[in-house]
């Protein structure tokens, strides 16, 4: 997935859920060395439980609430479903289309109106695949193809490589790796007509339709720039776009003219694609030849690194305490800056623990998944590789 927030969303990690966050509630439990209530107090219990046992019984045949688990969200909308152009979401869509960037409101009604569900899109939301096993996810990403395309890329384009490294400062196998795995190269650009899959997500998954009523916005800017028929632009579930799979959001931000055609074209210009992968990452602070991550075994030795692995992007911890209750050594961070700790699960059930540096974060500001970070950085190795 593009650089987005990882829809990318969403993956567990050793003792977190997806999106690199644990949501799961605390349970409360009792403290059996508390001293026991005097008699008067016990009896006034009595009454209070019978009490709120009545309430129970009587709140028993209530509707569910929203803190139940709702039902997946292709169970909650048809496959080929129109849009409801009057709601609420559409009016207030339309009323900034049309006010704040001149678009016409009949044409955006005749593009909108040819627009229906896909049902597969919500499917595809509800189970995502970075939410696999590390050793599950990234066997795919790091096969001998993609190593092997990836080093005669690296060769065919090394000047160009060159001169990006220069100006961007991000290390070439990065970039290549992040184009490989996002796209094959350029070879699989995706099949979904983004602005349906947009549309879809927006008006039948709530969780997410915010954040794409902002990309539907741009993404209608980036076709009237380009000259393009938002019909027919096709990418990714997520509504992610070209060889380095861009969320409009995201080509509106940082993509970049590097061939001189005055167009940012992630479509078709190799040399476009790969210096807006290099803007990307440097937006978000990466640092030219410092490291990527560090080993921290198969086990955590202190209750606060298993809570950093719990706490997703939050989860990080000063360099020197993590050398303190590992008991290694870690390379120096510029600025000091605290290092994240990751679990990657393995094929025997036990944990890969690694020290996350700012260059590896930087990666997880492109799709919010330690697991998608960790393929990249694997598959850049492999791509140095003698």
């Amino acid at each position: 997935m593009a650089p987005h927030e990882n829809i990318q969303a969403l993956r567990p990690a050793p003792h977190v859920l997806t999106g690199d966050s644990d949501l799961t509630a605390q349970s409360a439990q009792s403290d059996p060395a508390a001293p026991a209530a005097p008699a008067f107090v016990k009896h006034g219990l009595i009454s209070v439980m019978i009490l709120v046992m009545a309430v129970i019984l009587c709140l028993g045949s209530a509707p569910a609430t929203a803190a139940e688990e709702s039902p997946p969200a292709a169970e909650q909308a048809a496959d080929g479903q129109p849009l409801d152009l009057d709601s609420p979401l559409y009016r207030e869509l339309f009323r900034e289309l049309v006010e704040e960037h001149g678009f016409s409101r009949q044409q955006l009604r005749q593009w909108f109106g040819e627009v229906t569900i896909q049902g597969r899109v919500l499917e595809l939301m509800d189970s995502q695949w970075e939410a696999q096993p590390y050793h599950r996810y990234a066997a795919p990403l790091l096969s001998w193809w993609n190593v092997g395309n990836g080093r005669v890329l690296l060769e065919r384009h090394a000047e160009l490589l060159d001169r990006i490294e220069a100006e961007f400062g991000v290390e070439r196998e990065i970039i290549v790796a992040i184009w490989g795995i996002e796209s094959n190269y350029g070879g699989n650009k995706g099949s979904f007509r983004i602005f349906r899959t947009m549309n879809t997500i927006f008006a039948a998954y709530p969780r997410r339709s915010e954040f794409y009523r902002r990309q539907l916005i741009d993404f209608l800017l980036i076709c009237r720039e380009a000259g393009l028929d938002p019909l027919e632009v096709r990418g990714s579930y997520g509504g992610a776009f070209g060889q380095a799979q861009f969320i409009p959001s995201s080509y509106r931000a940082y993509a970049v003219d590097f061939d001189g055609s005055g167009r940012r074209d992630i479509l078709h210009s190799v040399p476009d694609v790969l210096a807006s992968i290099a803007s990307y990452l440097g937006h978000f602070g990466w640092q030219y030849g410092r490291p990527w991550y560090a080993e921290l075994g198969d086990k955590l030795h202190d209750p606060r690194l298993e809570e950093a692995v719990g706490a997703g992007r939050q989860g990080v911890l000063p360099r020197e305490e993590i050398e303190a209750a590992q008991q290694v050594e870690l390379a120096a961070v510029a600025d000091d800056r605290p290092l994240r700790i990751v679990g990657l699960e393995q094929k025997d059930g036990e944990y890969r623990y690694l020290a996350a540096y700012p260059n590896f974060q930087a990666i997880t500001h492109w799709n919010n998944s330690y697991r998608y970070a960790m393929a990249v950085i694997e598959l850049a190795e492999k791509l140095r590789a003698e």
